[in-house]
């Protein structure tokens, strides 16, 4: 749930097939094309655009679908296809293939008479010869190219001087230690994705991409980036979770595009300096911090989401109370030992975690939250039920499960008082009553008491109309309503939960 919003996944960008709605999809046609009638094959030789062929078990390319000669896009992803014949140059009119995920061990040199070709995918193929290089290199019409999962371990140069159009390229998966200087020459791109490679640093002249706009380079090895990353003034998506960071450039803050940066799971520490003013979303979580970074503090108009979760933070500095645009704030996993009231201050804030933070105790002033609708504090220190929780009665989701923290012994007849609250986590405590009110709850869908010493449940439950589940015991019934629990312990649900 906490996971920074907005990632472009490389494979599903640009892939909603403007045509899929307005033209004829013949797929039960074309998986028996060989042995079509006559009326059949003229049918497939009318102006079709599309066809989606993808996830449908074909082994082969079915002939019918070669002879669609206004054919535009062309969907043949996750299929068991090992070869593609040479009559795939006869679709003079194709802009899009996918081809990833299938068992393809070579590339036919016939592809480069599709020269209208636009976007290809050739990713998860095993491609025991390699890339087809050459053959890509004369496909001049590309904007599009994705060659992620094929176990490269280098780009070749070629590519990036042949085509110098390329406004996407994917190399996630592979085992590419470094990238070409040539690189520098693909002026047009605006997507890199790099996710899951090994590389160790960024080419000189990487920084002159004038045009990009997303760069994932998530899970490599990276323990600098270059000095002059501030000359990316189009960066508007720079994700470098799980690298070897020690540092970032000061340079960075002049990326003035950038609205979501992920630097989560470095080596990072306060250091911090400096950060771009138009950022709504900073993931910082998973480093060694110590101390809050006070530069985070100048995003005081942008800043809307916000990750710290398990940054050995003790407390926040007085600034913190500035970032009143804060919408999500996750801070689980922090030794805080006392609540911050700087959150309180936030009154935008609609989601807040603080899981597993060893507090005791939470603040009155709570209560100026006027917008939470998910509050998270599961696993920490309470000695009794946190009744300062109800009076936010904008409060939709509430999560209190204390498996390795203090124990609950009772919830307070004030919860009545969430009379928005839908769902409402008290797992792994050791209640013995719910109070009756708890049946004002009208808005409540799930309650989840499993692991406690519940002996019934309050009859005033049975009044709850919209009422889907329930767990804490096996069976019981209360006056002419019946619940039935899951018996099976479910992993737990929670705020800050994914990584």
């Amino acid at each position: 749930m906490w996971r920074i919003c907005g990632e472009l996944e490389m494979s599903t960008v640009g892939r909603c097939g403007s045509q899929a709605d307005i033209n004829f999809r013949a797929v039960t046609c074309l998986l028996g094309a060989s042995e079509a009638s006559p009326d059949v094959v003229q049918l497939l030789r009318g102006h079709i655009l599309f066809q989606d062929l993808g996830s449908t078990g074909l082994h082969f390319i079915p002939p019918a679908v070669l002879r669609l000669q206004y054919l535009e896009e062309l969907h043949l992803e996750g299929n068991q296809i090992e070869e593609i014949p040479p009559e795939i140059g006869s679709l003079q009119k194709l802009r899009v293939l996918y081809l990833n995920n299938n068992k393809l061990s070579s590339i036919c040199d016939q592809l480069v008479d599709c020269q209208n070709l636009q976007s290809l995918d050739l990713s998860d193929n095993p491609l025991d010869c390699g890339i087809p290089t050459q053959t890509l290199c004369r496909l001049q019409a590309l904007r599009e190219l994705r060659l992620s999962n094929l176990n490269l371990v280098q780009l070749p140069a070629q590519i990036c001087k042949k085509l110098h159009h390329l406004q996407l390229l994917g190399l996630s998966g592979n085992n590419l230690t470094t990238l070409p200087c040539e690189i520098r020459n693909l002026t047009q791109l605006q997507q890199l994705h790099l996710k899951n490679n090994k590389l160790h640093g960024l080419p000189p002249g990487f920084c002159q991409l004038p045009k990009l706009e997303v760069l994932n380079l998530r899970q490599n090895l990276l323990n600098c980036l270059p000095d002059d990353i501030g000359s990316l003034k189009n960066l508007k998506h720079l994700y470098l979770s799980h690298n070897q960071l020690t540092t970032i450039p000061e340079s960075l803050g002049k990326c003035c595009s950038m609205c979501a940066l992920d630097i989560s799971g470095n080596r990072l520490h306060s250091n911090l300096k400096a950060f771009p003013a138009s950022l709504t979303e900073l993931a910082v979580s998973e480093n060694q911090l110590h101390i809050f970074p006070t530069a985070i503090c100048n995003l005081a108009d942008s800043l809307q989401l916000l990750y710290l979760k398990n940054t050995q933070l003790k407390k926040l500095s007085c600034c913190f109370s500035n970032l009143t645009e804060i919408r999500l704030l996750d801070l689980s996993q922090n030794p805080l030992r006392y609540f911050p009231k700087q959150i309180c201050d936030l009154a935008q804030m609609e989601m807040l975690s603080l899981d597993d933070s060893k507090l005791k105790e939470v603040a009155p002033e709570i209560k100026n939250l006027t917008k939470l609708k998910i509050l998270g504090l599961t696993g920490n220190r309470f000695r009794a039920f946190p009744q300062e929780i109800c009076f936010i009665d904008s409060l939709e989701k509430l999560y209190l499960g204390q498996d390795h923290g203090m124990k609950l012994t009772h919830v307070p007849e004030e919860i009545s008082q969430l009379v928005n609250l839908k769902e409402l986590y008290i797992e792994n405590n050791e209640i013995e009553f719910l109070p009756s009110t708890i049946g004002l709850l009208q808005n409540l869908t799930v309650l989840d008491c499993h692991e406690n010493r519940l002996l019934k449940i309050p009859d005033s439950i049975s009044d709850i109309h919209v009422f889907t589940l329930l767990r804490g015991l096996d069976t019981i019934t209360s006056r002419s309503f019946q619940f039935l629990f899951l018996t099976q312990t479910l992993s737990r649900s929670r705020l800050g939960g994914v990584a």
